[in-house]
C-alpha cells in the first residue's frame, strides 16, 4: 500500500493585475526560512524515498552500469599555451578532476596546479568557476562554489610555491582576466539579485575593499563579463542583454589606462569583436538577422570604418568568429548543424572541415595559442563518443588526438537518424535519433524525447553514454531541435519567443505525434524530459496534451511564469523580459499567462510525472517546482505518480561530483521505466 502524499497547506493570497484577479494558494512556499517550507520539501523527499524504495535495486543496478561505462582514471588531451602543456585527469574513486600542467620539455614532471577533490573535502557540493593562470605561468586566479548559489569566493594560488595567497574575494561571477603585468586581476562581482553587474581591478598584496570599480551597470536588463583575445592583446569586457550587447575592450599591457567602447549599446544589436593585428573583427547582427562580419581599424574603430567582408546570408547564421596569425575560423549553422570555415589570411583561400554524420555536434576546444596552424575541435553524435581533433589548417588534415573511452560500448550496434516532423504552418522541425539496429517502427518502441527551445540555444546531437541505459533497453532517443533554439538561425529563436512561444510548445507536440505516426513509438510508450527552460516546456505540453505523453521529467522546471517575472528582485527576471516579454505589459501579461504552467493546471488527469528543484538555485528558485506540484496535487484528478525531489543542498546545475549525477540520473531512469512498465 503507498504511502499518502504530503499536502501543502493552501494560504491564499490574491493578487490584481490588468483587470486580472487571482488567487494563489501555494505563494507562501517562497518564505525559504520558514521551518514549515523546509518540511514540506523534506516531506515530498521522504515521499519520493518510499514511493520509489521498490525501485532501489533497480537504481543500483542503472548507476553501476552508468558508472561502469566510465574510464574513471583517464586524462584529458593536454593542450600548448607558452612553455607548458595544460590538462585534467580524474582518477578512479575520485568525483573530480585534478587540473596539471608539464613544461614542455623532456622527462618533465607533472606539476599539480589544483585538485578539486581536495577543495571539496567535507563539502556535499563544490564547483570551481574561473580557471585563469597568470601570462608568466606562476599565478592561478581560481573561484570556487560551495553551495551551488553561484556566488564564488575568488583566490590566488602561487604556483611556484603551491601557497594560497591573501586574496579571497567574495560574492564574484564566472569571470576574472589578468593583465600582462601579472600582478593585476579584473573580475566581476553580484548586486543583490544576483546579476552580475559591476567590473573591479584588483592588485595583488592589497584589500580587495579597496579596489577600483571600473564599471557599474546600471541597467537590470545587462550583465557584465570579461574575457581575453587570444591575441593576449586586449581584455574585452562583455555587457549584453538578451538582444543588445556592448564591448569595451582594454591594452592588457596598461591595467591603469581607461576602457575604451567599441560601439555604444543600440537596441537589438548584438556583436563582439575579434582581435587580429591592426584589426578588429566584428560579428555583428546590425541589418543581418543571421549576423555578419566586418572589420575595422584597431586604429580608427568608429562605426564609419565598418567594412563588410561576410556579408548577411538568410540560410547560415554566423555563431563566432575566432583568430590565429595566420588563419580566421568561422563557426556558423546552416541547415541545423555546426560548421567550421577556415579562412587563409596569407592567400585569400577558404574552405569548409566536412563531417560524416547525418546529425552530430562540434565545437572548439582549448586553442590558446595564437601563432599556430593547428585548430583544435571536438566532434561527436548520438552514437560517436567525443573525438578530440587537430586540425591543420594548411595541409587541411586532421588528426584524432583521442575518443572518449566508454567501456563495453560497441558503436557498431547502434545508428542515428535524422527526421523532419511539420508544424501546424508547414515549419519542417528537425529530430536527432538514436537506438539499436534492427530497431523495428511498429509502434512497440518505448521512447525518450528531450528538448529546449529557448534564448536561441542549440540542443546538441551529442553523446552520452548514460542514454545507453535506457537504449539498450530498447528505448529510441529522440532530441526534437523545435523553434525558440538556435538551430536554424536567428529566425528560428525569434519563431519561439515573446508572443511566439506557444511555437516551441507545438512544435514538440508536434514532433512528439510524429515518431507515434511513423512508428516509433506510441502515447503509452512516451517519455519526455526537460530542464529550467526546457522544463516550462514540460509544464506547457503536459498542460496542453496530457494524454500524448506516458511519462513526465521536468528538472528545475520554469513554471511559475508570471510570479517569476512580476518580481525583479529574482536575479535573472528583468534580463528575460527580451525573452518571455515584460508582464507589466497587459499584452504580454495575457499571453505569458495563457501558457504558465503553474497558472494552468486544470482539474483533469495528468501523466506520470517526477520533478527535481535545488534548494540553492538562483535561476528557477526552488518554489517554482514546488508550488507546481503542490498544485498539482490538489487538481489532478487521476492516480498517476507526481514525485518532487529537491535537493537540499545544490542549485540549478544538480550535485557537482561526476557520481553523485549518476544517481540523480539512476533514480530518473528507475522512475521512467518503472512508470512503463519496464522495470
Amino acid at each position: 500500500m503507498n504511502p499518502q502524499p504530503p499536502v501543502a497547506a493552501q494560504r491564499p493570497i490574491t493578487t490584481t493585475r490588468h483587470s486580472h484577479t487571482w488567487t494563489d494558494n501555494y505563494f507562501w512556499l517562497r518564505e525559504r526560512e520558514n521551518p514549515e517550507v523546509i518540511a514540506y520539501l523534506e516531506a515530498e523527499n521522504a515521499y519520493l524515498e518510499a514511493m520509489m524504495a521498490h525501485t532501489e535495486a533497480l537504481q543500483e543496478t542503472l548507476y553501476q552500469e552508468m558508472r561502469g561505462r566510465i574510464k574513471e582514471t583517464d586524462l584529458s588531451v593536454p593542450y600548448p599555451k607558452g612553455d607548458y602543456l595544460y590538462y585534467d585527469r580524474t582518477e578512479e574513486g575520485k568525483q573530480y578532476p585534478i587540473y596539471c600542467r608539464q613544461r614542455l620539455a623532456d622527462d618533465a614532471q607533472e606539476e599539480v596546479l589544483l585538485d578539486q577533490n581536495e577543495l571539496a573535502e567535507g563539502l556535499d557540493f563544490c564547483r570551481v568557476g574561473v580557471f585563469r593562470v597568470s601570462p608568466n605561468h606562476q599565478l592561478l586566479a581560481y573561484s570556487v562554489d560551495t553551495n551551488g548559489s553561484e556566488q564564488y569566493v575568488l583566490y590566488v594560488k602561487d604556483l611556484r610555491t603551491g601557497e594560497r595567497l591573501a586574496e579571497a574575494i567574495p560574492n564574484t561571477s564566472y569571470s576574472a582576466e589578468w593583465a600582462n603585468d601579472n600582478e593585476t586581476l579584473f573580475y566581476t562581482t553580484l548586486n543583490e539579485a544576483r546579476r552580475p553587474f559591476q567590473l573591479h581591478r584588483h592588485k595583488l598584496g592589497t584589500e580587495h575593499s579597496q579596489d577600483t570599480v571600473l564599471h557599474q551597470e546600471a541597467d537590470d536588463h545587462y550583465f557584465v563579463a570579461l574575457r581575453r583575445t587570444r591575441s593576449g592583446t586586449y581584455l574585452v569586457m562583455h555587457i549584453s542583454s538578451n538582444i543588445t550587447t556592448e564591448e569595451h575592450y582594454l591594452v592588457a599591457d596598461q591595467p591603469q589606462a581607461a576602457w575604451q567602447v567599441l560601439y555604444p549599446r543600440q537596441t537589438g544589436v548584438e556583436y563582439d569583436l575579434t582581435h587580429h593585428g591592426h584589426t578588429f573583427y566584428i560579428r555583428t547582427n546590425e541589418a543581418a538577422e543571421n549576423f555578419k562580419l566586418v572589420t575595422a581599424p584597431v586604429a580608427q574603430p568608429d562605426k564609419a570604418n565598418w567594412e563588410t567582408v561576410l556579408p548577411h546570408r538568410e540560410d547560415v547564421m554566423i555563431t563566432a568568429v575566432n583568430a590565429f596569425h595566420n588563419h580566421l575560423v568561422i563557426s556558423s549553422r546552416e541547415n541545423g548543424l555546426e560548421q567550421f570555415r577556415i579562412h587563409n589570411l596569407t592567400d585569400g583561400t577558404a574552405h569548409h572541415i566536412e563531417f560524416p554524420e547525418p546529425t552530430y555536434a562540434v565545437w572548439l576546444g582549448n586553442n590558446e595559442e595564437f601563432h599556430t596552424n593547428r585548430l583544435r575541435f571536438s566532434y561527436t553524435s548520438l552514437i560517436t563518443p567525443e573525438s578530440v581533433f587537430d586540425y591543420n589548417m594548411d595541409e587541411r588534415s586532421r588528426e584524432l588526438k583521442k575518443q572518449q573511452e566508454v567501456i563495453g560500448y560497441d558503436a557498431s550496434l547502434y545508428e542515428s537518424a535524422r527526421v523532419w516532423a511539420t508544424a501546424a504552418d508547414g515549419t519542417k522541425i528537425p529530430i536527432g535519433l538514436a537506438y539499436r539496429k534492427g530497431t523495428q517502427q511498429n509502434g512497440q518502441n518505448s521512447l525518450y524525447m528531450t528538448g529546449y527551445g529557448s534564448y536561441g540555444a542549440s540542443f546538441p546531437d551529442s553523446f552520452s553514454s548514460i542514454r545507453f541505459s535506457l537504449i539498450d533497453r530498447g528505448f529510441v532517443f529522440a532530441i526534437a531541435h523545435i523553434r525558440g533554439g538556435g538551430e536554424m538561425g536567428e529566425g528560428w529563436r525569434n519563431a519561439g519567443k515573446l508572443l511566439r512561444k506557444k511555437n516551441t510548445f507545438c512544435d514538440f507536440i508536434t514532433c512528439a505525434e510524429h515518431l507515434v505516426a511513423e512508428g516509433y513509438t506510441s502515447s503509452e510508450k512516451l517519455a519526455v524530459m526537460g530542464g529550467s527552460a526546457g522544463g516550462l516546456l514540460m509544464g506547457a505540453i503536459t498542460n496542453m496534451q496530457p494524454d500524448l505523453f506516458a511519462v513526465v521529467v521536468a528538472h528545475v522546471p520554469f513554471v511559475d511564469v508570471i510570479n517569476t517575472m512580476l518580481d525583479a528582485s529574482i536575479p535573472l527576471t528583468v534580463i528575460e523580459y527580451d525573452e518571455w516579454g515584460n508582464p507589466n505589459e497587459p499584452e504580454f501579461f495575457e499571453y505569458m499567462r495563457s501558457y504558465s504552467p503553474y497558472d494552468q493546471v486544470e482539474a483533469k488527469k495528468y501523466p506520470h510525472i517526477l520533478i527535481t528543484a535545488g534548494l540553492n538555485d538562483p535561476r528557477v528558485q526552488y518554489w517554482e517546482p514546488a508550488k507546481w506540484t503542490a498544485k498539482l496535487r490538489q487538481l489532478k484528478t487521476d492516480n498517476n505518480w507526481l514525485l518532487l525531489k529537491t535537493n537540499m543542498g545544490t542549485g540549478h546545475a544538480g550535485s557537482s561530483g561526476r557520481f553523485d549525477r549518476l544517481k540523480e540520473h539512476a533514480l530518473e531512469y528507475a522512475f521512467v521505466l518503472d512508470r512503463l512498465g519496464q522495470a
